[in-house]
């Protein structure tokens, strides 16, 4: 009776139209695993030696307080995981840390069969990349709706942890639209009690009807390793993403323009301020506005609404719910370029392949970004056309020397960077 009654409550907890299946009178998540699986694959990166990417090591007059000659190239090799999302064209999604700074990807399907695989864009601000494969007979997991997810649901994480070849953990989603994890910008995480470990990075999480959910992506514990709390990108996101790194090889965002925070007490995300001329003035939007929903979907957060609106490309029309007082209005609005000054700039060696220039926006002194040669290392550490680099290590910058003085402390660095109304922190090194 025992076994009958846990198998039960099992059996509830399963998604609408997705029980768990039995065998020989026990649920199992096997006929599950076994069609998703082949659609994980293992992904090995060649990344340049420490002592090719360090600064000081490409510097003749420091290359001498360390032995005086070249240093010795040994690359290294790192793991991650991905999710084979078109069999068609091969397209893999993966995470933008698995691939950073690759020499060469390949990747191994669970049949054993290895391919070269190229990199068709990154993005840091979601964490996600996207690669391709030439490949026949290749096995695609098909998305699922993010959105729908709610706390509790049973989830499945499938991954390459540790190198050791495939895993399935299983938990249930802990919660939704996490943030404040210190990543780049966008965060609007599945949190899950699913085991995610190193290598799990970019593998799939799957709902009791084998759809791809998320992506997993970050991990909390000591050394990195799980103690019950692991992270996602929806797949909602990640999809959104792929779709413009196919279209344009990077993730081109707009400008609605508005500031925005939390509700106190309550759901939804507070319009502190509206831009002149900007699309969201056009859109009739105001300051305190709640924005309650975007494209049908509920919005209960500010992260969440930076998150949704990182996504949507230049040119794109957005519809917004609201609640303006204790009024129900709906507003539909053009997402638009972000604002360019026109002025030249100038180069910093540092950030070789972008031009930089004093600018103000608003009351706050900054440096803008006014251009970047695509494929640059500036270009690949993420910098873009228009950012407005407000800080090195949260530390205030306000103006072009400012910015190049502090680039040449010792240790990591990363810009504090405003793109849209969106914050971001990009590593330098």
């Amino acid at each position: 009776m025992k076994r009958l009654a846990v198998l039960a409550i099992l059996l509830l907890v399963g998604e609408a139209g997705a029980q768990i299946p039995t065998r020989d009178g026990f649920p199992t998540f096997a006929p599950i695993l076994q069609k998703v699986m082949p659609a994980v694959v293992n992904i090995a990166v060649l990344q340049k030696s420490p002592e090719e990417q360090n600064p000081l090591m490409r510097d003749p007059f420091f290359r001498r307080f360390f032995g005086g000659g070249q240093p010795e190239a040994k690359p290294q090799i790192s793991a991650g995981s991905g999710v084979i999302v078109d069999a068609r064209n091969g397209y893999v999604i993966t995470n933008a840390h698995v691939v950073k700074d690759a020499l060469a990807i390949q990747i191994k399907l669970k049949d054993n069969r290895i391919f070269n695989a190229k990199l068709v864009g990154t993005d840091p601000g979601t964490d996600i990349a996207l690669i391709k494969v030439e490949a026949k007979n290749l096995v695609e997991a098909r998305f699922g709706d993010s959105d729908e997810l709610q706390v509790g649901d049973l989830v499945i994480a499938i991954g390459n942890p540790f190198g050791l070849g495939q895993t399935a953990t299983s938990g249930i989603v802990s919660a939704l639209g996490r943030s404040g994890l210190n990543m780049e910008g966008f965060e609007h995480f599945i949190q899950t009690d699913a085991p995610i470990n190193p290598g799990n990075s970019g593998g799939a999480l799957i709902n009791l009807k084998g759809e791809l959910v998320g992506i997993n992506s970050a991990i909390i514990g000591p050394a990195g390793g799980n103690v019950g709390i692991g992270f996602a990108v929806p797949a909602v996101m990640a999809r959104a993403v792929m779709e413009q790194l196919i279209k344009y090889g990077e993730v081109r965002r707009g400008r609605l323009g508005i500031a925005m925070q939390d509700v106190t007490g309550g759901e939804g995300s507070l319009i502190t301020d509206v831009a002149a001329g900007s699309p969201a003035a056009q859109a009739g939007l105001q300051k305190g506005d709640i924005v309650t929903g975007l494209n049908g979907r509920p919005v209960r957060s500010a992260a969440e609404l930076r998150a949704r609106l990182g996504v949507v490309a230049v040119g794109e029309a957005v519809e917004l719910q609201l609640m303006r007082g204790t009024q129900a209005v709906k507003a539909k609005a053009i997402i638009g370029d972000v604002e360019k000054r026109e002025a030249a700039g100038r180069p910093i060696d540092a950030l070789a392949g972008a031009r930089f220039s004093d600018a103000i926006r608003g009351r706050e002194r900054g440096v803008e970004v006014t251009g970047v040669e695509r494929g640059s290392p500036a270009f690949q550490h993420g910098l873009r056309p228009g950012d407005f680099v407000v800080g090195v290590n949260r530390q205030r910058v306000s103006s072009v020397r400012t910015l190049e003085g502090a680039l040449q402390a010792p240790g990591r660095i990363a810009l504090n960077v405003m793109r849209g109304e969106t914050a971001l922190a990009i590593p330098i090194r």
